[in-house]
């Protein structure tokens, strides 16, 4: 009667069948988040042709292994190329810390002033500053002609992210207003297509010098 019990127990416990593919490893249900509280799994796309080179992952600072290959950059968080746009000025070179502190600041205001998601506010604000068109120079019997060419989704992305980063050190550098407030003003006006908002206006103006010259 023991062994019978034991084969029953054995039977009930069956070890050799498969563990639930949902639950999560080691009985824990731990989500990956930027900064420990943003979530990254919801994050919508209002444009398709940008969606794949807006990617979005928890980690903030990969130590430059993206710029082995000259696309690889666009596998990265959005976020910390945002960071890395920032820096891009005489007086943050090389400060990636401080930076992502900065960044890690203004997206607490960003919560506190819209209750949204910061990183949804980012993509959303890269997708708005993003230009359709632009101008090239070309040469008929040595007259430069502009001509409007359509713009690549990847060179979009990278126009966007240069120009809230060129609105935030307009805006901030040598005034009273501080970077994080700089960051997070120039995020929400472009996220809410603020024509007033730096990234947002040299997106129009692009397009529209690129209208001119069809």
């Amino acid at each position: 009667m023991a062994a019978e019990e034991q084969d029953q127990d054995t039977q009930e416990q069956d070890p050799d069948q498969d563990p639930d593919p949902d639950a999560p490893a080691g009985g824990t249900d731990v989500a990956a988040k930027l900064f420990g509280k943003w979530e990254i799994s919801e994050i919508e796309y209002s444009d398709p042709s940008t969606e794949r080179y807006l990617s979005v992952t928890p980690v903030a600072h990969t130590a430059g292994r993206h710029a082995r290959k000259q696309f690889q950059k666009s596998e990265i968080s959005v976020v910390e190329r945002f960071i890395n746009r920032l820096m891009q000025t005489e007086e943050n070179t090389g400060k990636k810390q401080q930076t992502l502190n900065l960044v890690r600041d203004a997206f607490d205001i960003i919560h506190e002033r819209t209750e949204e998601n910061p990183i949804q506010v980012l993509v959303t604000a890269v997708e708005n500053a993003a230009p359709r068109e632009e101008t090239v120079r070309l040469k008929y019997g040595g007259i430069s002609v502009p001509k409007a060419v359509d713009v690549a989704p990847q060179r979009r992305v990278d126009q966007g992210l240069k120009f809230i980063a060129e609105g935030v050190q307009n805006s901030s550098f040598k005034t009273p207003t501080s970077a994080e407030e700089a960051i997070a003003n120039q995020l929400i006006g472009a996220a809410n297509y603020d024509v007033q908002t730096y990234a947002v206006s040299q997106k129009e103006e692009k397009e529209r010098v690129a209208a001119a010259a069809r």
